[in-house]
């Protein structure tokens, strides 16, 4: 019935003893405020029906107690309707871990360091397809020369322009595995950091638009800690870059990020005309030094549990009813478009308070649809330290330098109070 969190409640927020520089912890259970696992459980029906509304109004109160985090968010990111029976959701979970078991399979079959407990940080094939017989990739592989795996490889002939590309991204993904919340005991077990690896893998053998970029990592490590199996917290990953992955499309002349970038521009254009006025004469006004806050979510601002705790206030605000069904289309072709609507007129009391908003807007932020209140929570942030950039930022360094000084100083509740009274000024006056 209950989903299983990877580790006990609080183990995934430990840091290793010797990590000493990292940001200090706000988030603390509120009784009464919360969502409990008492109250979680209780907003189910005997046939599984989830009461989302109540679920998403207690979340931005006071976010979700540790131990339900995981099977929460698999509701916030869409894997599954709350409309939906026990038995319908348990059906759609078995489904969903055979798929995942055949894309392992097709990716070991191609390289069979996937799911063996290792990963690879050097590239084991040329641009050409020719295999790299690196010490460091024979070691960390524990492929000998002499393995049958470097023969296949030599004996295959042209590889497939798809195979190439993906085997030349898997030691890409293990440098960014290395560096990922190695300040937590959970990643001192090898077999943690290889269940990442394997997970980000898979998800570039399957996203052929996308495929890797440096970030994932970020937005996916929380996912393996949540969710104890590997397939399930694949599953949550994968739905959270739908919402996401336009972000890291490359058309070889800008990245998708830019497009948000330029909506920030607009919006603190509007906000805090003297500001952007600031930014520009900095040479700032392409708001680049913000492209790290939108494309991981906030995830260096915030200390690990803050980050999840921001994550989560943010989903419950914006969750859409017609999510699951939205993401069921075909692979990849169910992104989010923000104001599209299918079927029955969806129920407002289901809606998150910022996507009430958006409703009552009539859907618009901008040309392609409501804007994701990521770029609000920057707006707010920037809004927040517009004294201190307009009289002490000289230069793009010090504007970097000063939000960077915000890691670990800023309020996740606050931070997202403060998007949603920005969201209501910017469409009170972009109507005027």
């Amino acid at each position: 019935m209950w989903g299983a969190a990877a580790e006990p409640a609080d183990s995934y927020y430990q840091i290793r003893p010797e990590c000493t520089d990292v940001p200090n912890t706000k988030f603390k259970i509120k009784p009464g405020k919360t969502l409990s696992v008492r109250k979680w459980q209780a907003a189910f029906t005997q046939e599984g029906f989830l009461d989302i509304g109540k679920t998403l109004s207690r979340i931005q109160r006071g976010g979700i107690h540790p131990s339900i985090r995981g099977e929460v968010w698999e509701f916030l990111l869409g894997c599954y309707d709350p409309k939906s029976t026990f038995e319908e959701r348990e059906q759609i979970r078995q489904r969903r871990r055979l798929q995942y078991a055949s894309w392992k399979q097709e990716c070991k079959q191609m390289f069979p360091v996937i799911g063996s407990g290792r990963f690879i940080t050097a590239p084991v094939i040329t641009e050409k397809g020719q295999p790299i017989l690196d010490p460091l990739v024979l070691q960390e592989t524990n492929l000998g020369e002499d393995s049958d795996f470097f023969k296949e490889l030599e004996s295959r002939g042209p590889l497939d322009k798809k195979v190439i590309q993906w085997m030349l991204t898997l030691h890409q993904i293990g440098l960014d595995v290395n560096r990922t919340d190695r300040t937590l005991v959970f990643y001192e077990k090898k077999e943690n950091l290889s269940k990442l690896w394997d997970i980000l893998a898979l998800y570039a053998w399957i996203d052929n638009d996308v495929g890797y970029c440096q970030g994932m990592s970020d937005l996916c490590s929380p996912m393996i800690m949540l969710l104890e199996d590997e397939a399930d917290a694949f599953w949550c990953f994968e739905r959270l870059m739908r919402r996401l992955r336009g972000n890291f499309r490359s058309t070889g002349r800008s990245v998708g990020v830019e497009a948000q970038l330029t909506h920030l521009a607009t919006i603190t254009q509007i906000i805090d005309p003297k500001l952007h006025h600031h930014l520009e004469n900095l040479g700032g006004g392409d708001y680049l030094f913000a492209i790290r806050m939108i494309m991981v979510q906030f995830r260096r601002e915030f200390s690990f549990c803050d980050s999840l705790y921001l994550w989560e206030m943010m989903w419950a605000l914006e969750y859409d009813p017609e999510m699951y069904s939205l993401y069921e289309e075909p692979e990849f072709e169910g992104e989010k478009t923000e104001g599209s609507s299918k079927g029955k007129p969806k129920s407002i009391k289901q809606c998150g308070k910022y996507e009430r908003e958006n409703m009552k807007n009539g859907g618009k932020g901008s040309a392609e649809g409501p804007l994701p209140i990521s770029v609000f929570l920057v707006a707010s942030v920037l809004k927040d330290k517009s004294s201190k950039l307009m009289t002490e930022a000289r230069g793009l360094d010090d504007v970097v330098k000063i939000l960077n000084d915000i890691t670990g100083n800023l309020d996740a509740k606050k931070a997202c109070s403060g998007a949603m009274k920005l969201h209501k000024k910017y469409l009170k006056k972009a109507k005027k």
